[in-house]
């Protein structure tokens, strides 16, 4: 018997188009809105659906004279630091919750998961005080024995240890890694991987390091690089702790260059159009990638496909 399938092909093609015009249409405003001037911007009450010839002049603006060029490139490296942060940790973290068996994995995996109810806006207070000094701990831990109080009497002075990450790319990027969400995507997939494969690893002389790096990896580097371009996109746009642990334009990302951009004279209009032109530029890298990489992050996080 075959089916009428006619009407469905048209539902789903008029959804298609609807969600990709859905998308579409905030880059489609912010361009037509960089291809305006100042002037006219402003002449003409707002946003205008219409093409002008100012974009390049916008464009221009944004490289010469903003500091985005500069903070693009702080992007490229905290967006780096945060997925290999992540990727790296939750890869060995997982490989142990999996392939070394014990009592306490399960509880060890729930509490792991139960970190991702904590988002990083909950502590950011907290998450501050250990950044700008990372030898806090050391410090209680001297009050704790009494060490310092002994130090005290041999010396005159009673020892406090400091060192600050703030405006540093591993203080900004350290905190957003901070994430058991790739635990659970690598849990899956190492579970869907041949029971037998470390035993006949072990039988041919491989370690648990030479069968994590020669064997492991090699079969979950799909995964690997969905997840990796996941977690870029994540350091990408976060805003609200490198906003906080970046003081100095020179250490902010350009998600943070732009947000400053927009402050200027409470009495003057923003320059939307040069604005709009600053997020086209910011958003190229992201979009790029997210172009070139669909296809292997579409496998990558469907755990069926080996």
């Amino acid at each position: 018997m075959i089916e009428r399938t006619r009407t469905v092909n048209v539902v789903a093609t008029g959804i298609m188009i609807a969600g990709i015009l859905f998308i579409l249409a905030p880059i489609v405003i912010a361009f037509l809105t960089a291809t305006l001037s100042y002037e006219e911007f402003v002449s003409g009450g707002g946003i205008r659906l219409r093409v002008s010839d100012h974009f390049w002049e916008n464009f221009a603006h944004v490289l010469f004279e903003t500091r985005l060029p500069a903070q693009l490139w702080n992007s490229v490296v905290i967006s780096l630091l945060v997925a290999f942060i992540k990727c790296a940790f939750a890869f060995t973290a997982t490989f142990a919750l999996v392939f070394y068996k014990s009592r306490l994995n399960t509880v060890i995996f729930a509490i792991t998961i139960v970190t991702v109810m904590l988002p990083l806006e909950l502590i950011v207070i907290t998450t501050y005080q250990v950044v700008a000094n990372v030898l806090m701990p050391i410090n209680w831990l001297l009050g704790w024995t009494g060490l310092d109080a002994l130090i005290e009497r041999l010396t005159g002075s009673r020892p406090y240890l400091e060192y600050s990450l703030l405006d540093s790319y591993i203080g900004v990027a350290a905190p957003i890694a901070t994430s058991s969400t790739s635990v659970f995507i690598y849990r899956q997939f190492f579970m869907s991987l041949p029971k037998d494969l470390p035993r006949a690893a072990t039988m041919d002389g491989a370690g648990p390091i030479r069968f994590m790096i020669d064997i492991l990896l090699p079969l979950s580097w799909t995964p690997l690089v969905a997840t990796f371009m996941f977690w870029f996109i994540g350091g990408w746009t976060a805003y609200l702790w490198p906003l906080i642990a970046a003081s100095t334009p020179d250490a902010q990302p350009a998600v943070v260059g732009l947000a400053r951009l927009a402050n200027t004279d409470p009495d003057r209009i923003p320059d939307v159009p040069m604005l709009m032109a600053g997020a086209l530029f910011v958003s190229f890298i992201p979009v790029l990638l997210i172009g070139l990489m669909q296809r292997q992050i579409v496998r990558g996080l469907n755990l069926s496909e080996k």
